[in-house]
């Protein structure tokens, strides 16, 4: 095992406090590698990824081999994995594409944090099938289908959001690529569009405005950058932010959550809002359950309530790599802030083309 920084945020959450949640999500982990919500409940793709990018955060990079192992062993024949499955029974059989690109993002976050190639090379054929899988279901206008049906049918609409997060995924596919010595031009040719229809075609992507993860996400995918990205985030801000609360799921409803509020920290370190982001990390520790080491998923505001009454392994795992980020403890801290495709690597090719 990988001897890890200790992560520590100060003022805010000790060291033993997140080695707690750090047990908190082992505890959810299952013999075969598997990272369920919880243990013994659902388990989607993407969620999976993320657990164990926290744990690879927190030291336990064994256990994060283990849980993409188990992604490379349950992938089918085209690449993809059903959008939900309990102990290996399938309760969700169409594919989500933004959770099935997203394994090399954990992949290359694996490599960030550990120094080590071997996840690269172990799983870069999982990787591959993985973002071809992607790359199918690209759209004429650059957008990328939000999900494929069990007849293996791409949906005819694409999600502002999942775009955003498969843009994030592909360039982390070609730095894996770029590891293991291979050149993946149609993969670069797949991201370039699909960062110019997130930036320059708004309309061709479905309205789910009232969700914040649509807000935030072009600017944590890194199809946003610069004062585009800070200009998005300060739009919304009020819509969004409940000031010592946290970020509520949807403008219309007063529930925080505790993962929503992790991302966008994510995205305002990515764009050197720093303050902002340690800030917001600071107020959703109310969400924070001490005595498992976990966080609820979300919290009523105007009730006074947690809801649900629930505490996932992802909700956890999203704070885990919000506090690394802010606070640049593990080389995987950047994964979010340093690998994008900028606006000038795409000018660049398209001057060399």
């Amino acid at each position: 095992m990988t001897v890890a920084p200790t992560l520590v945020l100060d003022g805010v959450l000790t060291a033993e406090q997140l080695e707690a949640t750090g047990r908190f999500i082992l505890a959810q982990q299952e013999e075969d590698g598997a990272i369920p919500w919880w243990r013994d409940g659902k388990l989607d793709p993407w969620d999976h990824v993320e657990a164990a990018m926290a744990l690879a955060v927190l030291g336990h990079d064994e256990a994060a081999l283990a849980a993409y192992a188990w992604s490379a062993r349950t992938q089918a024949v085209d690449g993809s994995w059903p959008m939900e499955q309990c102990r290996g029974v399938v309760t969700e059989a169409a594919s989500d594409t933004n959770q099935c690109a997203y394994i090399a993002t954990g992949v290359w976050h694996h490599r960030l944090v550990t120094g080590s190639t071997e996840a690269v090379h172990r799983f870069w054929p999982t990787v591959e099938r993985a973002i071809d899988f992607v790359v199918r279901q690209q759209r004429p206008g650059g957008e990328v289908a939000w999900a494929v049906d069990v007849a293996r049918r791409p949906d005819d609409f694409a999600l502002r959001t999942g775009s955003s997060s498969v843009l994030h995924s592909m360039v982390c596919a070609l730095e894996i690529a770029d590891v293991v010595g291979v050149r993946r031009p149609d993969w670069e040719d797949a991201a370039e569009r699909l960062r110019t229809a997130l930036v320059r075609r708004p309309e061709a992507f479905a309205d789910r405005s009232r969700y914040s993860m649509d807000w935030y996400y072009p600017v944590l995918g890194g199809a946003l950058r610069g004062e585009a990205a800070r200009a998005e985030l300060a739009a919304r801000w009020d819509d969004f932010v409940w000031p010592g609360q946290g970020v509520r799921c949807v403008d219309d409803n007063p529930w925080v959550t505790a993962a929503e509020s992790s991302e966008l920290v994510m995205a305002l370190d990515a764009v050197g809002e720093s303050v902002s982001a340690a800030t917001l990390l600071a107020e959703i520790q109310h969400m924070r359950d001490d005595s498992t080491g976990g966080y609820w998923t979300g919290y009523v505001v105007a009730d006074d309530a947690t809801w649900p009454e629930e505490q996932t392994s992802w909700t956890a795992a999203a704070v885990v790599l919000a506090v690394d980020a802010v606070t640049r403890t593990t080389g995987g801290s950047g994964i979010f802030r340093d690998h994008v495709l900028t606006e000038e690597e795409c000018e660049a090719d398209d001057a060399a083309s």
